[in-house]
């Protein structure tokens, strides 16, 4: 039988690999790897074309896990992901200069970060949303605190409703047809940072502790039958709530937004809404097994199930609908991926360059922002056809407005 991946052999459970067509690196390559040597690890990892190197493990894979989770596989960014909604504007309702627009989502929702008394990333006085939202959120948090009281300065509410930095975004959006979508990526912000962090570090102590070695720290795992387990299951769950929470609140506090800019017509936004993580852990069943699932830049595609598979700035996005492919764990790519680190970014390309890139999308085009540019990142097309086997295209949209962190 022909299949559409490439499978990558190790002394324990394959790996296989969509990546036909799009590079994978080396480093990646080994990461992928030594994941897969786990004895943990059944029945195989599944790669994503977006693949690439990450800090704990290897950005776009599906990682099944028996009776344990690596919680350095999930990460410190824990439950992000993306949103997006179909509204009854199109393409014709946008006013020629689209500033305003870019300006009062800016001044709607905190973004980036600051060092110093006044994070501009954060609320300094959370409004009613957020105090709301928080008011759902709080008991589970304080039960998590009393066990883990180190947990508890990280920043919580103050992050609740806003964007972030580095990869983080919201967007306006033209789709084939062009209808205007708004569409934004952010995660658990600092609290699930933190929460990250200490279970990775705990996971660490707790193997070192019992003599049990793992072919990299960062693929140190937590026992399920252990405190600790139980512990970071109920945290990582509260964490991937409070990410999901947070793009709700910005959706809406861009939609508010949006309908204060003078030149736009009366709009809704409740047309088509798609909220996904794309950095979680959750129990699933596959191939008649129980196991924990862990999708490190990677995003669910069950059969009928929408996603949504962002390219960079001033490359196209997609709403996609999942086909169930067992072989992938039901999961397809999150994105387009880098194609180079940051800093290479930084070193290789300049703002001229970066602004070609982007030309026609209002956005940020200063040097802070060149570690994003679209050359940093794979070919969003190639990225696509190597997973056609995962997921069909429902929409296909274009970057009009860009607000990076």
């Amino acid at each position: 039988m022909t299949t559409s991946y490439t499978q990558l052999e190790t002394s324990h459970v394959p790996v296989k690999a969509w990546v036909r067509g799009v590079p994978l690196e080396e480093s990646a390559r080994k990461q992928l790897l030594q994941t897969a040597t786990l004895p943990i690890v059944q029945p195989w990892v599944a790669a994503m074309p977006d693949v690439h190197f990450g800090l704990g493990a290897t950005i776009g894979s599906v990682v099944p896990t028996v009776k344990a989770i690596i919680p350095a596989a999930v990460g410190v960014d824990i439950g992000c992901g993306m949103m997006a909604a179909q509204t009854t504007l199109t393409a014709n309702d946008l006013p020629d200069n689209l500033a305003p627009l870019r300006h009062a989502i800016e001044k709607a929702v905190p973004h980036g970060r600051s060092v110093g008394r006044r994070d501009k990333g954060a609320w300094h006085e959370p409004g009613d949303p957020q105090v709301q939202a928080w008011e759902q959120l709080n008991p589970r948090f304080q039960c998590i605190c009393e066990k883990h009281r180190k947990l508890g300065g990280a920043n919580h509410i103050t992050h609740l409703g806003t964007l972030g930095g580095g990869n983080h975004f919201i967007e306006v959006c033209l789709d084939e047809a062009d209808r205007v979508w708004i569409m934004l990526h952010s995660g658990s912000r600092g609290i699930g940072n933190a929460i990250g962090t200490y279970f990775i570090e705990k996971a660490r102590n707790e193997m070192n502790a019992l003599g049990m070695e793992v072919p990299h720290q960062d693929l140190s795992y937590l026992r399920e039958g252990t405190q600790s387990f139980d512990d970071y299951v109920e945290a990582v769950e509260w964490a991937q709530d409070f990410a999901r929470m947070n793009r709700e609140l910005m959706m809406r506090a861009v939609v508010a937004a949006l309908r204060t800019v003078r030149m736009l017509p009366k709009f809704h936004a409740d047309v088509m809404a798609v909220n996904c993580h794309h950095n979680y852990v959750t129990r699933e069943t596959h191939y008649g097994q129980e196991v924990w699932l862990t999708r490190k830049g990677a995003v669910r595609a069950g059969a009928g199930e929408l996603g949504i598979i962002p390219g960079s700035m001033g490359a196209r996005s997609f709403i996609v609908r999942g086909k169930g492919n067992a072989e992938s764990f039901e999961s397809c790519s999150h994105g387009a991926g880098r194609a180079l680190s940051r800093t290479e970014a930084r070193r290789r390309f300049t703002l001229a360059d970066h602004r070609a890139a982007t030309e026609g999308v209002e956005c940020r085009k200063d040097k802070e922002v060149i570690d994003e540019t679209p050359m940093a990142y794979k070919d969003i097309d190639a990225v696509m056809a190597a997973q056609a086997d995962l997921v069909d295209i429902v929409h296909t949209l274009r970057q009009v407005v860009c607000v990076k962190g």
